[in-house]
């Protein structure tokens, strides 16, 4: 995965083929499949791509179909279904091998004034005092000389603001499962509000299915589960910096059937909502697959 700021930058960098017809390179990765955040960010990029200026993505609504081969680029072809007055609608579908692998819907609206009102951030240790996820996941395992967390992820700073295990904490009877990160790009990220986007749509899959696991003492890397995200939807509120500190409060509120339900909101760290996020993922247990996802 991109190892720094510069990286992911170039990794949403996409190849224009054609009208509406996109190519995303590949990074280095030792992952056996494509992360989700990787191709929801560059199909958002692509669609992006095809919208008048003036026009911010206010949400994304997106279905992981088939695994990603992490050895071929990725074709994003983009169709353009609407234009109005205010809001542009934009459908992408992702293919590798002939296959589609992902399909992302996404609205795109021109800023206009109106009501507006937000949920208060949650009261949580400021991002310098709370240990980076792969302190934490080295003090976990055990394994005090891994640094495969730095090797895939160092494009991003990620802390957890609240409890000590990754994945959260059960914290009450009536919400079995939540967790607080900091999270932000681990550099500087050119002003512009698109390439802030695509930033947090890369970083908001990293963490979410993790926490509902969390009340069953299970990390989203453990050998005993089959992971992967299943669909993935994003409602952007105001505008932000990826490369300033943001608070992702992540809640779930559901896990049956061999899937596990999670959203979160992501706050600036001055306290604005600046993003919600939902997302339903697959944590099977290893032995009771009835297909492949």
């Amino acid at each position: 995965m991109p190892n720094s700021v510069p990286d992911l930058l170039d990794l949403l960098e996409l190849e224009h083929l054609e009208v509406d017809l996109y190519r995303g390179r590949q990074p280095e990765t030792a992952m056996q499949r494509v992360f989700g955040g990787q191709v929801a960010a560059q199909a958002l990029r692509a669609a992006g791509h095809t919208v008048k200026d003036g026009r911010e993505v206010n949400s994304l609504h997106s279905y992981f179909l088939r695994p990603g081969d992490t050895a071929v680029p990725i074709i994003y072809d983009v169709e353009r279904i609407r234009d109005g007055g205010s809001f542009s609608t934009r459908r992408v579908v992702a293919r590798q091998h002939g296959q589609s692998i992902f399909y992302l819907t996404a609205s795109f609206h021109l800023s206009e004034p109106g009501f507006d009102h937000q949920d208060r951030m949650p009261d949580v240790p400021a991002p310098e005092e709370c240990p980076s996820l792969g302190d934490l996941y080295r003090k976990v395992t055990g394994r005090g000389d891994d640094r495969s967390w730095e090797r895939e992820w160092a494009a991003l700073d990620v802390r957890y603001a609240a409890d000590s295990r990754p994945g959260g904490a059960l914290v009450n009877d009536t919400e079995p499962a939540r967790a607080q990160i900091w999270i932000k790009a681990a550099g500087t990220v050119p002003a512009d509000p698109a390439l802030d986007q695509c930033v947090l749509a890369y970083a908001s899959d990293l963490t979410l299915l993790g926490v509902s696991l969390a009340p069953h003492g299970v990390l989203i890397t453990s050998r005993s589960i089959q992971p992967a995200s299943l669909d993935h939807t994003m409602w952007f509120h105001r505008r932000f910096r990826s490369d300033a500190w943001m608070l992702y409060d992540q809640h779930s509120p559901s896990a049956s059937g061999a899937r596990g339900f999670a959203f979160g909101k992501v706050f600036s760290r001055d306290g604005r909502l600046i993003a919600s996020v939902a997302q339903e993922g697959l944590i099977r247990k290893i032995g009771t697959a009835h297909e492949q996802p």
